[in-house]
């Protein structure tokens, strides 16, 4: 027997999609309400502006995914998607130098992010008791008679606005979500927020794949450092090409003209990306992005918080996208809700999903944000334990480029697999301490 006879989900962008099939196993009906028009092809949108920049499916996030549609992983690489072993077949300069390569049980899932939404919305389609509903505003929410409860969301369609009722209304609506504005409006307090510039730029552009390109590397992950505030994402792609982001921090801006953007790629550690850029085919032209800072909204920490209402996704944390944890991490998200759904009730479903999904969000928060904090701020003070950290991961990365134990712990812990604790265990501290400098 269901739970819930209704629940409805704002933002078809991955976490809202996600969230929907959570919801599914435990609500008669759930209606998935998006402000755009949905294409039955992949295809860019509006409302998903990062789509067409480089995405990848970290370990943990692919895992996540089968969970919630099984053969999901084989199913994509049939459509051309590219799996590929994190540690043996990617090139990680981090810190200075380049990891050593191994072996991991790790799997990565390159894909475009068009290709990798129309799918999970094909397989959400397909659920029964799941509807997607396109060109749907939201504004505003519905509280209950005594202002306890989210009983529903306002919605405007056609020009006409109508009010849906609700057990459960989630919040997937991204990065400019409006949650905070509604909870005052309703008598909550707002979360507090925590931010971290970045002052990120994007330039974006695709390559023709040759056959014996790069023989046995599937991507390129170049890492902006303390010494250089450049980096770059390449990956191979379904469709038979590479996708190559270009980043850089605090005014370090890719250019987009093709003579720019090749010298750009030639300013960076790897070879491998300025050779590709000299002789492969581009199939496009640099398309570019922006990103100020990271964002999180400490939800967890209200004392009041309405019945019925749940905000995940990049509503609740966003990341640099240079980290890549994105998606995977709303992946996560969404575990954690169908788990907190499935736990007997004690208290609000809400309360109950942010105690579960703070702890889902510190370590990515603190790769990204705590990264990001000392290459955009070098000279800002710091604590004696923050300092000695720093000095520690300088020491870890100097090992990595030799020991492949070193390699594969932090490769574990970027994949969101391992906690950052993991890091200092006594074993691996005695490599990292031990390396030659």
């Amino acid at each position: 027997m269901p739970t819930f006879e209704r629940a409805i989900v704002m933002g078809g962008s991955m976490a809202g999609l996600l969230a929907a099939r959570a919801l599914a196993d435990h609500a008669a009906e759930v209606l998935l309400l998006e402000r755009d028009a949905l294409p039955d092809e992949p295809g860019h949108r509006k409302g998903v502006p990062q789509s067409k920049h480089t995405h990848v499916l970290l370990g943990a996030g692919r895992r996540t995914l089968e969970r919630f549609f099984p053969g999901i992983t084989d199913d994509l690489t049939a459509r051309g998607a590219v799996v590929g072993d994190p540690m043996r077949e990617v090139l990680r300069y981090l810190g200075g130098g380049c990891h050593v390569r191994g072996s991991s049980d790790l799997r990565t899932l390159y894909v475009s992010r068009p290709l990798l939404e129309a799918y999970v919305r094909q397989r959400l389609r397909s659920v029964a008791n799941v509807r997607i509903l396109e060109r749907r505003d939201i504004r505003g929410l519905a509280m209950s008679a005594d202002g306890n409860r989210v009983a529903g969301v306002e919605v405007e369609h056609d020009a006409a606005t109508s009010t849906l009722d609700a057990a459960i209304v989630v919040d997937a609506t991204g990065r400019g979500s409006h949650t905070p504005q509604w909870l005052e409006r309703a008598g909550f307090p707002p979360p507090e927020e925590q931010f971290v510039e970045c002052g990120a730029a994007y330039a974006t552009r695709h390559y023709r794949l040759e056959p014996g390109q790069l023989e046995g590397v599937k991507s390129v992950l170049v890492a902006p450092s303390p010494g250089s505030l450049r980096g770059a994402v390449l990956a191979q792609q379904e469709g038979g090409r590479w996708i190559l982001t270009l980043i850089g921090l605090l005014g370090n801006r890719p250019p987009t003209d093709d003579a720019g953007f090749r010298a750009f790629a030639r300013s960076l550690p790897s070879k491998e990306i300025a050779e590709l850029v000299e002789t492969a085919s581009p199939l496009d032209e640099a398309v570019p992005a922006t990103y100020p800072s990271n964002v999180r909204r400490r939800y967890d920490r209200l004392e009041r918080f309405p019945e019925g209402y749940v905000v995940l996704g990049d509503a609740i944390c966003s990341f640099n996208p240079m980290y890549g944890q994105g998606m995977s991490v709303a992946a996560l998200e969404c575990a954690a809700l169908a788990d907190t759904l499935a736990e007997p009730a004690d208290g609000g479903v809400g309360a109950r999903f942010f105690r579960r999904a703070a702890p889902v969000l510190d370590a990515p928060w603190m790769l990204a944000a705590g990264n990001d904090l000392r290459l955009t701020r070098p000279d800002a003070p710091a604590g004696r334990v923050t300092r000695a950290v720093r000095w520690y991961m300088d020491r870890l990365h100097v090992a990595a480029r030799t020991d492949p134990v070193v390699a594969k712990a932090f490769l574990l812990v970027t994949g969101l697999v391992e906690p950052p604790a993991s890091l200092f265990k006594p074993g691996l501290a005695l490599r990292v301490l031990g390396a030659r400098a």
